[in-house]
């Protein structure tokens, strides 16, 4: 069984050198810690989940939706619900092969009727992970298990949903090439691989979020590959056919999680080192912050979060000016005018750590994310928590 990404932390792909000179670029482009007042909502025990490496997700009513990576009753990892009153329940434990999915690392879809719809990176028939449904009533259902013979294995990317009802994602890898496929996944439970990747410039190891157009078009990052290995940004269109938007390399670093889109189509994701933006009408990329790692933090593992102004939010996994080892992450928020403020910085204790999900935001500007350890509950187990402005 492959060992989840998550568990091992990849090395920076920045180099010395241009760590170097990020700090002399981005000194004019910071803005010093803002006061914000961080709040604990939740510190995860093992038996109801830990290591929460996923962004959460909010319904009307202000109820927060996640997954942690494991813990539970079976080790596997839970589904959890964390009400406006901060009381959380588990509403899924998984039980692993062969009959359930386990280690969930992509973030919750969740309907009109409530019903959540997520994928696992582990578990399954034979192992390759799954995709599954959790009723508004409790129940859930795996609605297809991977087994890497032409659909691919190990999801790691969110879904999306079109208005029939199908399901689309990526699988990071495939037996024996180890790719990756982009996948529609139908209501009857028929799965149809969309996009094969290659060893070749047009990406491999496709992960994050997914982003589907009114056309039906379909844009992503793969995490490696591409002209110069560090990953890329592609459109999947209708017909099967795949571009390639940008090729990463050293200077902007390796995408994980994933695109946004505003309402215009401009496609907005991080990187190991840096923030971009892809213009729709004209396909231009845009670097728009590279991150200083010492203050800042580094290793955007998390799709960004913007708000109705257009500013950019996000979760540094490592570094920033928290623990006393060198930084256990940041939050931060990236104005229109490419200006970014450190709205907080993890360190020892219950205020968690590391924190690998990202955020999401209220009406009122709040943000609420997870940290994958710290808290409290136990050394692994992680952290709910709000920033208020």
């Amino acid at each position: 069984m492959r060992q989840s990404r998550s568990i091992t932390k990849p090395s920076l792909k920045l180099t010395t050198a241009l760590m170097l000179a990020c700090l002399l670029m981005a000194a004019v482009a910071t803005q010093p810690l803002q006061a914000q007042t961080l709040r604990l909502l939740h510190s995860f025990k093992g038996p109801e989940g830990e290591f929460p490496l996923a962004s959460m997700i909010r319904d009307s009513a202000g109820n927060l939706y996640g997954t942690t990576n494991n813990g539970g009753t079976s080790g596997n990892g839970t589904v959890f619900k964390l009400s406006k009153g901060h009381i959380l329940t588990v509403l899924h434990n998984f039980a692993g092969s062969p009959n359930d999915g386990a280690n969930p690392q992509a973030a919750l879809l969740r309907d009109a009727a409530g019903n959540l719809y997520g994928t696992t990176v582990d578990g399954g028939a034979a192992g390759g992970g799954t995709v599954y449904e959790i009723d508004a009533s409790g129940t859930e259902t795996v609605l297809y298990s991977f087994i890497g013979q032409g659909d691919g294995i190990y999801p790691l990317g969110n879904l999306v949903r079109d208005k029939m009802g199908n399901l689309y994602s990526t699988t990071s890898a495939l037996v024996p090439d180890n790719t990756g496929t982009v996948f529609k996944l139908d209501k009857t439970g028929k799965l149809t691989t969309l996009y094969t990747f290659s060893a070749g410039a047009g990406g491999n190891t496709p992960t994050g979020n997914l982003v589907r157009d009114g056309s039906g078009n379909l844009y992503g990052t793969c995490e490696f590959g591409g002209e110069n290995a560090y990953g890329t940004v592609y459109k999947l269109d209708m017909t099967g056919n795949l571009t390639v938007l940008h090729s990463f390399d050293e200077t902007d670093g390796a995408p994980y999680g994933g695109l946004i889109a505003d309402a215009e189509g401009n496609l907005y994701g991080s990187t190991s080192g840096a923030v971009f933006q892809i213009t729709e009408a004209t396909g231009v990329f845009t670097l728009l912050h590279t991150f200083v790692p010492r203050t800042e933090g580094t290793e955007s593992y998390a799709t960004v979060a913007r708000d109705a102004a257009g500013n950019l939010y996000g979760a540094n996994n490592q570094l920033g000016g928290g623990c006393h080892d060198g930084g256990c992450g940041t939050i931060w928020k990236l104005d229109t005018s490419n200006l970014l403020t450190v709205l907080t910085n993890f360190g020892e204790g219950n205020r968690g750590k590391f924190p690998r999900g990202g955020v999401v935001l209220d009406k009122a500007g709040n943000l609420y994310g997870t940290t994958s350890e710290g808290g409290g509950g136990c050394r692994y187990c992680g952290t709910v928590f709000e920033i208020t402005p």
